[in-house]
């Protein structure tokens, strides 16, 4: 990448940042007058249903539409959407494993995914998340990363936890004493081979482990903190619409982000 193109990135990353912040778009630091709502521990029937009612309302089908037909690859009324199985978990980094806290799990539930696929075979994630207002969709995503990468992480390590790690946008599967790289990024950080999860925990400590929540860093509001609206050089990520990069959805604003696809 030239520096151009690397310095444009960058800039895009962190509009497309700065745009979710605003919004309330990260489920984990969404912003509420009580504070952030909490994310369900587990991802249980009930959970995945309001997820799926949420994903299926006419709303969102409506805001499919125009996002499948926002560059001309399909018309509006053509694009059809339709949400294909059932919502799946999706992990992030654990900021009380980061922390060290005593029996705290490597990742934590960020939010549930549904896959959506456009008549011309787009296809899309919906990102929904429990708000004060209930289960709703807070995102929309291009490609099918978090799905892809649940099958990938199921083959290299069946019964591990799949997470991302969002400040390098990562992606692992952990098992036991094992965390194992699933994309090319893991794969700069921790080996092919994977790692330790001891050897991970420090490494993560000592790149996060002052950005946590309650920090100084996070208290200055630098990079959103640790959360997941933390920007850093490289990420993949581009808005996709015009103005604010948002359109709205009910009363929950929709970021629409395009990714690259980086499969170790």
């Amino acid at each position: 990448m030239t520096l151009r193109a690397a310095t444009a990135a960058t800039a895009a990353a962190a509009a497309v940042l700065a745009t979710t912040a605003l919004l309330g778009l990260a489920p984990q630091a969404a912003a509420a007058p009580g504070g952030p709502v909490p994310q369900p521990r587990a991802a249980t029937a009930e959970n995945k249903a309001a997820a799926a009612r949420a994903a299926t309302a006419p709303d969102t089908l409506a805001t499919l539409s125009r996002f499948f037909a926002r560059e001309g690859k399909v018309s509006l009324t053509a694009a059809q959407p339709r949400i294909e199985g059932e919502a799946i978990p999706v992990n992030h980094l654990s900021p009380e494993f980061v922390a060290g806290r005593a029996g705290a799990s490597v990742a934590r539930l960020e939010f549930l995914a549904s896959k959506a696929v456009s008549s011309d075979g787009q296809q899309a994630a919906l990102w929904t998340a429990r708000t004060e207002a209930g289960w709703a969709v807070v995102n929309i995503a291009t490609g099918d990363d978090e799905f892809r990468y649940a099958r990938l992480g199921a083959a290299k390590l069946p019964g591990g936890t799949v997470f991302r790690e969002p400040q390098i946008d990562a992606w692992y599967v952990a098992g036991g004493s094992r965390v194992l790289p699933l994309d090319e990024d893991a794969v700069r950080a921790v080996g092919a081979g994977g790692t330790t999860l001891g050897a991970y925990r420090v490494r993560v400590a000592e790149a996060y482990g002052d950005k946590l929540p309650g920090s100084p860093y996070a208290e200055r509001g630098a990079a959103g903190g640790y959360a997941e609206g933390s920007a850093v050089a490289g990420t993949p990520v581009a808005a996709v619409t015009g103005g604010a990069g948002a359109l709205a959805l009910g009363a929950v604003g929709l970021l629409f982000l395009r990714r690259r696809r980086a499969v170790a």
